[in-house]
């Protein structure tokens, strides 16, 4: 199949795919503009934040504490663009004491992750992230 930006699905799909890459980039400006101006965000085994604001501060509370890389990327899209859903190893190192986390000492994990999407006029208007919180303590403890 040629991904040529003329279907619905195509677009959900590059999108996705443009946010991780700023992710990588750890380009904040570029993710944040892949964001509808109020995204609800769901944090793994986390609260609910909704806001364009609320996840520019949750990006800075990550950079504070993560190193962290996503490779393996692989993107699944409704046909109709308006959900998309992703698959992905992250390779980290933990940076800094995160609040009711184990103390930083910069260790390294590896684990797959995942996160469902919503999108809405070309904009991700939803992101809930899930990966295996037990896993990552295992980890770095």
């Amino acid at each position: 199949m040629k991904i040529d930006g003329t279907r619905r699905n195509d677009r959900a799909t590059e999108l996705v795919l443009a946010y991780y890459s700023a992710f990588n980039r750890g380009d904040w400006n570029a993710m944040l503009e892949c964001l509808d101006d109020h995204v609800v965000h769901d944090l793994n085994q986390g609260p609910r934040e909704t806001g364009r604001a609320q996840f520019a501060a949750f990006l800075q509370r990550m950079a504070a504490s993560y190193r962290e890389k996503l490779s393996d990327i692989v993107v699944m899209s409704s046909p109709d663009g308006t959900r998309a859903a992703a698959e992905y190893v992250v390779d980290g190192e933990y940076l800094a004491d995160d609040a009711g986390l184990p103390k930083a000492r910069g260790q390294k994990y590896q684990l797959p992750g995942g996160a469902f999407f919503e999108v809405r006029n070309g904009r991700i208007a939803r992101v809930s992230n899930y990966y295996n919180l037990q896993e990552w303590l295992a980890q770095v403890s």
